[in-house]
C-alpha cells in the first residue's frame, strides 16, 4: 500500500465505530496514529471475541495504530495529551457531545493554538439542532434517516447487517480530512470537521428523498429486488438454488434476452423496452424470467 500519509501525525479520542474508521484509513495510508482509550479500553474491544479472543469491528478499525490508555479525569494525562495534540497535524473524537469540549480539547480552542492542525468531530446530530446534545446509535439513525423504512421486504423492516450508520460517518469524514490536508498544503491553514451519523446517512438517502419529493414515488421494500431496475434480485431455478443478478442498461437488457432466456425479441416488447417499463410490469417480466431458469 502507498504511504502518502508518512509524516503526519494522527491523534484520536475514540470509540466504537466512526472514528476508528477515520483513523484507520489514515494510518493505512501511512499516518501514525495515536489511538487513546479510556483506562478500561475502547468499548468495542468487548463486541465480540470471535478474532483469536479478539473483537471483530475492532480487529478491523484498529489495525496499524499505537495506542494508549489515559484517565481524562486526571490532569496528569490530560497534560500527556496535550502534549501529543500540540504535534499532531489531524485530531479526531467522537466522545459524547460537550465532553471533549468540557476537557479543555474545544477545537476551536486548539486551531487557535496551533493553525495548521485539523480537527474533526463525529456525532450522532451536529453541532446545531435541537438534537446536538444527544447520543445517537446505529439503529436510532438507520431508523431516523428512513433506511429502515426501505430495508426489508413486505414482511416488515430490517436492518442493514452492518453499522452502516457509523461506516458512512467514518467515510464521511475520512473524505474531508483528507480535502483539509490538501487544504492545508495549499494554505499552511487547517480547518474544523464536524460530521455527524445522520447527516451522513441522510445524505445517502437523497436518491429515495428526491424520487418521492418530485416523482411522488413511495420507497417500497422490496428484499433482494431494485425498486427502481428491473430484473434485479433473486430467482429461483429448477434445482431450487438461485441465481442473482441484476440488469443495468439497455445494452445488457438486449443481450440478456437474446443468450440467457433465449428470447431476443422479447427486448423490444412495449412492456420491457425500457426500465421504466420493465419495473412498471415487473410481475410479468418475472413470470417470464422464472418459466425460462
Amino acid at each position: 500500500m502507498q504511504r502518502d500519509l508518512e509524516g503526519i501525525l494522527v491523534v484520536s479520542v475514540e470509540q466504537a465505530v466512526a472514528a476508528p474508521y477515520v483513523s484507520g484509513r489514515l494510518a493505512d495510508a501511512g499516518a501514525r496514529v495515536i489511538k487513546v482509550e479510556r483506562p478500561e479500553g475502547d468499548f468495542a474491544r468487548g463486541y465480540d471475541s470471535l478474532v483469536h479472543g479478539e473483537s471483530a469491528y475492532f480487529v478491523w478499525l484498529n489495525r496499524g495504530k499505537e495506542s494508549v490508555c489515559l484517565d481524562l479525569k486526571a490532569p496528569e494525562d490530560l497534560a500527556v495529551l496535550a502534549r501529543m495534540v500540540a504535534q499532531a497535524d489531524v485530531f479526531i473524537q467522537n466522545l459524547a457531545p460537550g465532553a471533549i469540549d468540557r476537557l479543555g480539547f474545544a477545537p476551536d480552542k486548539l486551531r487557535a493554538e496551533n493553525p495548521r492542525l485539523i480537527t474533526c468531530s463525529i456525532s450522532g446530530y451536529g453541532d446545531e439542532g435541537p438534537y446536538r446534545d444527544l447520543k445517537a446509535y446505529d439503529l436510532l439513525v438507520q431508523a431516523e434517516s428512513g433506511l429502515s423504512a426501505i430495508t426489508g421486504n413486505a414482511a416488515g423492516s430490517a436492518r442493514v447487517g452492518v453499522s452502516v450508520c457509523d461506516i458512512a460517518a467514518g467515510m464521511t469524514a475520512h473524505q474531508a480530512v483528507l480535502q483539509a490536508l490538501i487544504g492545508r498544503g495549499r494554505t499552511g491553514v487547517g480547518r474544523h470537521i464536524s460530521v455527524s451519523l445522520y447527516h451522513a446517512l441522510a445524505d445517502w438517502m437523497n436518491v429515495p428523498y428526491l424520487q418521492f419529493a418530485y416523482g411522488g414515488k413511495t420507497p417500497e421494500r422490496s428484499g433482494l429486488n431494485h425498486p427502481t431496475i428491473a430484473p434485479y434480485g433473486a430467482y429461483s431455478c429448477g434445482d431450487g438454488k438461485a441465481v442473482l443478478f441484476s440488469i443495468q442498461n439497455e445494452r445488457e437488457w438486449a443481450l440478456f434476452c437474446a443468450d440467457v432466456l433465449g428470447a431476443g425479441d422479447l427486448a423490444q416488447d412495449p412492456r420491457f423496452r425500457t426500465n421504466s417499463a420493465r419495473v412498471a410490469h415487473r410481475a410479468e417480466l418475472d413470470a417470464l424470467i422464472n418459466a425460462v431458469f
